[in-house]
């Protein structure tokens, strides 16, 4: 947190509170302001009235409730809670990053609120927006474009999120889709042919290719790679993994 202290912002706090109160600081930015005197006195400026007693620093609890005081009037003048320090970061020294950041805030703030101030930045004012109930009880008729509707366009005949729809070019002289149960080329068929006889996926299929003089087979014939060569039984085979005896007639 002491790496974050910037000591130019440092520099622009002190000409800012000086100039405001009237009144010099000292050579210790953080010290000239540890009694809560200049702070009490730059919220007056800022706002009149808002701290009612400024204790004269006697003794620490004087000082304690000079800090108390200012944090108490800078919430009312309009700053953030969460930019606020504690009364102890400043009088202890354990955080003096929050004690600037709180003070540029509080000049934010009032820059926000019309004074001439040559630090911090101006908060955006708010624009309150009042409809009528009329208006209000007309825009639960009115279904927004991101569901699916433009000038009132019904949405009859869309499909569920992800499924397959039929996708029609005119350019490609394609047919178009029978009705919404039309299965798209992806799904194995073309032009409304059925797929009886279909397999599940990743089932094995024969291959038949008449230009290579292929015999046809149904899809009962086990594959030699089931241990089995055009119907042969395969009565006797041993458990997969142990080793079997290989039989040629050439070497009988």
């Amino acid at each position: 947190l002491a790496q974050k202290y910037d000591p130019q912002r440092e520099r622009e706090l002190r000409a800012w509170i000086e100039g405001t109160t009237g009144r010099r600081i000292g050579d210790s930015f953080m010290d000239g302001l540890k009694d809560g005197v200049i702070l009490c006195e730059l919220i007056n400026k800022l706002q009149p009235g808002s701290v009612q007693k400024v204790n004269e620093p006697v003794q620490n609890w004087h000082k304690l409730e000079n800090i108390g005081n200012f944090l108490r009037a800078i919430t009312r003048y309009g700053v953030k809670p969460h930019d606020i320090f504690e009364a102890n970061d400043l009088f202890e020294n354990t955080n003096h990053t929050q004690v600037q950041s709180t003070l540029i805030a509080l000049a934010s703030q009032a820059k926000t609120k019309g004074n001439n101030v040559g630090l911090g930045v101006k908060y955006a004012e708010k624009q309150q927006r009042r409809f009528h109930p009329e208006k209000l009880r007309e825009g639960r008729n009115i279904i927004g474009l991101q569901m699916g509707t433009n000038k009132f366009a019904s949405q009859q005949g869309m499909t569920a999120y992800g499924t397959r729809r039929h996708l029609y070019d005119p350019k490609l002289e394609t047919d178009h889709p029978l009705d919404q149960a039309t299965i798209s080329l992806q799904m194995g068929t073309n032009k409304g042919a059925s797929q009886a006889g279909m397999t599940a996926p990743g089932t094995k299929r024969q291959i038949f290719e008449p230009s290579l003089g292929m015999e046809h087979c149904d899809t009962m014939t086990i594959g030699l790679q089931m241990g089995s060569n055009k119907g042969a039984s395969q009565q006797g085979m041993t458990v997969y993994g142990l080793p079997r005896q290989v039989y040629d007639p050439k070497y009988c």
